[in-house]
């Protein structure tokens, strides 16, 4: 007995451990595929993370480290195979939106806010994971994500146009920076714009020719031939600079949290958008390779990732589907892909660093540029502005929020728009007025089917929600309103059909308590049918079948109903 008690429990363990799971099924054959994979996700991820530490205005090296060691850490704790993790777009922008405040102009005190943050995503994390807190998300509608990406996207593409025409540039959000770019046209450096238009042309069709390989690189290696070749720094245009070889050192936060006001908001806004991005992206791939995909479980991935990249003075990382593409075309079978990427990663900051400081800097926004354009999906937002306008109205609530406010106040006003707009669909629910369908004992609709027969001395409504505090007020109000439709005089019962509810709380019980009460004012009897069973519970404990009669599963509409016509003597046409 109490061996299998210790079983169970290293089998727990275990469960926490996603290694566990694939190791024992690993085959040689997949061996090659994790190798090419990971040299490939490395190739990608040297220019992309060049010119993300730069977009979050900290020394390109950075960018590396969170490759490398994120990485790792997701590979030991994460559950997707394909996932691959590091520096995206979005965080990148929100670090830099948001901790040069924080810094002061401290250059060194910038980088340790940064590192601190991924620390506190970390611990996040794992509170986060203890609560089962991954379920929150799912508040956070597909709509929102659209708006709130396309945003992004121009946010992003704004704060790379400078870099590209070789102007200062300038500003807090989108147009403020477009309003500054306007006024720096004449400034434009026509060389610089010459390298970045070549570099983003050679991007995209390169890509198109040879999808899944890393075209980003192979255009980053003729950009640094071509600028040492011609010469290109002497004639004004920047570069990279020195990157310091060698490998990250590994130490803890140089930073507590009560040394710096307004991380914690930064690093939950990083949190979010980390686990959306990345449990979408990692889903779409267990889908594709048919295993399964734990949402809880890629809290400690993430968690993992960022303390890694902490400790080794990176900044927060998450999962794309960009880089996660390119590790699946490459073959990746499992997360050691992310093992041998790493591996690649270290190798080129001890021995390769020096081919990169005559890196144009345009050829780095051509980069971002070409990565975030997939962010724009403006198909999308057409198709909600004629199937559905409030879906509509949510992405482009997102989508101003972050090109008025920044990425961060952008994705928190999001979640809160979100969950506005849950509430708001919630408390405004469909009730149906129900009529007989012409030769049956069916009812429907009345107003969807206006053939449908009236029903004789009576009313029937359906809420097709469930009857909570938020929507309770409004059922109770759309039966009064049609009731002075109708010829109250007429009507002597009204029936309830719960059966499209499938929750109940005390205001929903409290709703039928007035509303039987103000019907019996006017001599109209309230009956309840198709209550599920947690709700005849419900409504059992709070009085309501004492009054409005039985609740059991054989009270039906139509039986209620013949009961009324026989009682009013009414033409027994029913059938």
């Amino acid at each position: 007995m109490a061996d299998s008690t210790k079983g169970q429990k290293e089998s727990a363990w275990l469960w926490w451990f996603p290694p566990a799971r694939w190791l024992p099924e690993y085959r040689s054959s997949w061996l090659v595929g994790d190798i090419v994979a990971g040299v490939t996700l490395a190739a990608y991820a040297i220019p992309v993370s060049l010119a993300y530490a730069g977009l979050a205005g900290l020394p390109p090296q950075v960018g590396i480290y969170g490759y490398l060691l994120g990485g790792l850490g997701y590979a030991l704790l994460g559950s997707s195979r394909q996932l691959a993790i590091g520096p995206t777009s979005a965080i990148s922008l929100m670090i830099a939106g948001t901790v040069g405040a924080m810094a002061e102009g401290d250059a060194q005190r910038y980088a340790e806010i940064a590192s601190l943050v991924a620390f506190t995503v970390a611990a996040l994390s794992l509170f986060a994971w203890l609560l089962r807190l991954s379920v929150l998300v799912k508040l956070i509608s597909d709509s929102i994500l659209v708006g709130f990406k396309a945003g992004a996207g121009l946010t992003i593409a704004m704060t790379q146009l400078p870099s590209l025409l070789g102007v200062k540039g300038g500003g807090h959000n989108f147009f403020e920076r477009a309003f500054v770019l306007a006024g720096q046209l004449g400034q434009v450096q026509y060389l610089v714009l010459i390298v970045g238009v070549i570099a983003i042309a050679l991007i995209v069709f390169g890509e198109r020719l040879l999808p899944g390989k890393p075209v980003a690189l192979g255009v980053v290696m003729l950009a640094i031939i071509a600028a040492t070749v011609f010469g290109l720094p002497a004639l004004g245009v920047p570069i990279t600079g020195e990157i310091p070889a060698g490998l990250p050192t590994l130490a803890g936060p140089a930073l507590r949290w009560s040394d710096v006001e307004g991380e914690f908001p930064l690093a939950a806004g990083c949190l979010l958008l980390a686990y959306i991005e990345g449990v979408s992206a990692a889903r779409t791939f267990a889908a594709k390779h048919g295993y399964a995909l734990d949402p809880r479980q890629e809290l400690l991935g993430i968690g993992a990732a960022n303390l890694a990249a902490a400790i080794g003075h990176g900044y927060p990382v998450a999962g794309g589907l960009s880089q996660s593409a390119v590790n699946d075309k490459a073959g990746a079978r499992t997360s050691l892909a992310l093992v041998f990427a790493s591996i690649t990663l270290a190798l080129c900051l001890l021995f390769l660093t020096g081919l990169l400081e005559n890196l144009p800097k345009a050829v780095l926004a051509a980069v971002v540029l070409t990565a975030v354009y997939g962010l724009l999906d403006f198909p999308a937002l057409l198709h909600m502005w004629r199937v559905s306008r409030l879906d509509f109205f949510a992405a482009a609530i997102a989508l101003v929020a972050v090109l008025l406010l920044g990425i961060l106040q952008g994705i928190l006003l999001a979640a809160l728009a979100s969950i506005l707009l849950l509430l708001i669909r919630v408390s405004r629910p469909n009730v149906a007025f129900l009529g007989r369908i012409p030769g049956t004992n069916d009812y429907s609709d009345l107003d969807r089917h206006p053939e449908n027969e009236a029903l004789p001395g009576a009313i029937a409504f359906r809420p097709e929600a469930s009857l909570i505090y938020v929507n309770a007020d409004a059922v109770m109000e759309s039966v009064l309103d049609r009731l002075r439709e109708v010829d109250p005089a007429g009507i002597r019962l009204a029936v309830c059909d719960l059966s499209a509810a499938p929750y109940l709380d005390l205001a929903g019980s409290r709703m039928l308590h007035e509303l039987h009460a103000e019907l019996a004012s006017r001599g109209i009897t309230l009956r309840i049918v198709g209550a599920h069973g947690a709700a005849r519970d419900l409504l059992r404990a709070d009085g309501v079948e004492d009054k409005v009669g039985a609740l059991g599963r054989n009270v039906t509409l139509d039986g209620l109903l013949r009961s009324n016509v026989m009682q009013e003597g009414a033409l027994p046409q029913l059938k």
